[in-house]
Order: C-alpha cells, then sequence, then structure tokens
C-alpha cells in the first residue's frame, strides 16, 4: 500500500488518510491523543486527574509511532507495543505521584505483513472504536471492553438502552493497569474502496451509526470526512473530548478493473 495524503494516484492500492480532535463542549482539556503514519493509525482516550489522562494517551501513541517506523510489521509487534505502552505508563506513574491511577484506552488500524502479503491489523483495548464502510455498509469491527457492552453481552441490555445507561463511560480493559490487559486483534486483507472510521467514544456516544455512515458515504476527501464527524458531534452535545480518524483505500491505475472476486474474506478476531 502507498500512503498518499494528496489522493495521488499510482501502481498499488493508495491511502488517504484525515484527522481531527475537538476539545468538546463541557471539558477544558483534551485527554484524547491521535497517531497517523503512513502504516499505523491509531486514537488513545485518556483519563485520569491533573492531565494524567493525556499522558496517558500520549505515551500510548509515541510508542505506537515508535511501531511505524519499521519496515515490517507483524500482528504480534502490535501486541508487544501496547504491552510496552502500558509498562511505559506504569513507570510514568511510578515517577509521578500525581498520575496514579491513570489509563487510556487505544484503537487502531496498522497495514501488517500475514502470509507474505499487506493485510489490515485492527487492534483495541478498551471503549474506542474501529468502523469499517464497504458498499455503503458502516460495520463496527470493535468490540467495546464495558461494563455496559458485558450487559449486552449477557442480554440484559439492548444497544439503544447501553447508549443511555449511567455505566455506558465504565471500561473493563484499559492500559495502565499493573495486570497487561489483552488486546483483540482482528486481521484481515484489504479490498479497494473500504474506508474506517477510528473514534474515541466521545464520537460514537453523540452519533448514530447511520449519521457516521452517511457522513463517510458522501464526503470522499477523508480530511474532510474526518472534521465533519467531530463537528457533528460537536453540535450534537460535545459531552466529551472527540476525535476521528478516517482512512481511505484507493485502487490504483493498476487496480481500477479488478475482478469482483478479490473481495476480501470476512474478518477473523484473534487473542493475543
Amino acid at each position: 500500500m502507498t500512503t498518499a495524503g494528496s489522493g495521488a494516484q499510482g501502481h498499488d492500492l493508495v491511502l488517504r488518510v484525515g484527522a481531527a480532535t475537538d476539545v468538546g463542549r463541557v471539558r477544558d482539556h483534551n485527554e484524547d491523543s491521535l497517531l497517523v503514519t503512513a502504516s499505523v493509525f491509531a486514537v488513545a482516550d485518556g483519563m485520569g486527574g491533573h492531565a494524567a489522562g493525556e499522558v496517558a494517551s500520549r505515551i500510548v501513541t509515541e510508542t505506537l509511532e515508535e511501531l511505524a517506523e519499521r519496515e515490517r510489521i507483524v500482528p504480534d509487534d502490535i501486541v508487544a507495543a501496547l504491552a510496552l505502552a502500558n509498562t511505559r505508563l506504569l513507570e510514568s506513574a511510578a515517577r509521578h505521584p500525581e498520575q496514579t491511577g491513570m489509563g487510556t484506552t487505544a484503537t487502531g488500524l496498522s497495514v501488517v505483513s500475514a502470509g507474505g502479503s499487506d493485510h489490515w491489523a485492527v487492534f483495541n483495548v478498551g471503549d474506542s472504536r474501529v468502523y469499517r464502510l464497504v458498499d455503503a455498509e458502516l460495520d463496527l469491527v470493535t468490540v467495546d471492553h464495558s461494563e455496559v457492552q458485558e450487559m449486552i453481552d449477557a442480554g440484559l441490555l439492548t444497544a439503544e438502552q447501553a447508549a443511555r445507561h449511567p455505566l455506558r463511560n465504565i471500561v473493563t480493559r484499559s492500559l495502565g493497569t499493573e495486570v497487561t490487559p489483552v488486546p483483540d486483534l482482528w486481521v484481515f486483507p484489504p479490498s479497494p474502496g473500504e474506508r474506517f472510521v477510528i473514534c474515541s467514544d466521545g464520537l460514537s456516544n453523540e452519533l448514530s451509526r447511520e449519521q457516521m455512515r452517511r457522513i463517510v458515504a458522501e464526503v470522499d476527501d477523508p480530511q474532510q470526512a474526518a472534521v465533519a464527524l467531530v463537528a457533528a458531534a460537536v453540535e450534537a452535545g460535545g459531552r466529551d473530548n472527540v476525535t476521528a480518524i478516517v482512512v481511505a483505500l484507493d485502487a490504483g491505475e493498476d487496480e481500477a478493473d479488478v475482478d469482483e472476486d478479490t473481495a476480501p474474506r470476512s474478518a477473523t478476531r484473534t487473542s493475543a
């Protein structure tokens, strides 16, 4: 894959990426961090007092940025990078007592080598999310690590009830814990024309999936789409920090006439 912020065409699949973040209407500072590189795209939503959440999320994105410097990434590298970020969070809190208890989500998308070719790896710890748009349908790839998701899985809540539940912001897995959390990891082949939205819950809590789908489907430019998503979430209430990355995968010149039967197989989920 070739990353092209301007959308320049090539002889391979071309990535176009856009990102936006906003403090929202209620919070006094932004504890979200985002990462956009040629091969790794991530959002981290920090938590903790005295701006410690901001520190936590930044440590995660800086650690993942080191991963992006490698010529070749395999899925296990992502797991190792998240474990290293967790260690760095604990070490920082040990040096700075005011950071005690800080933590962060981490979710994102990476180009990885699998089976000798480029694949996507979607990773997640916490309740930030990755969505995938294919054939005008926006599907949620990740599974929230949250109290309400566990209640949904147990049949105790519907998704609509969960959206208004008082425990909807309580995560059951995050970085910054003594026991290193196990990330979810999905690996699947790329498909020309697909779009991804990587976001903090400040976006997904304010906009319905249909509202998000409409924006991503109608706004071709990823930067404009990311800005539109964040602006819509702030307009809808902006009760939290809002962050979105939009990744678009386009066919290059030699891929434009690819056969229909090259569509990707369904994503496989693995536990690290």
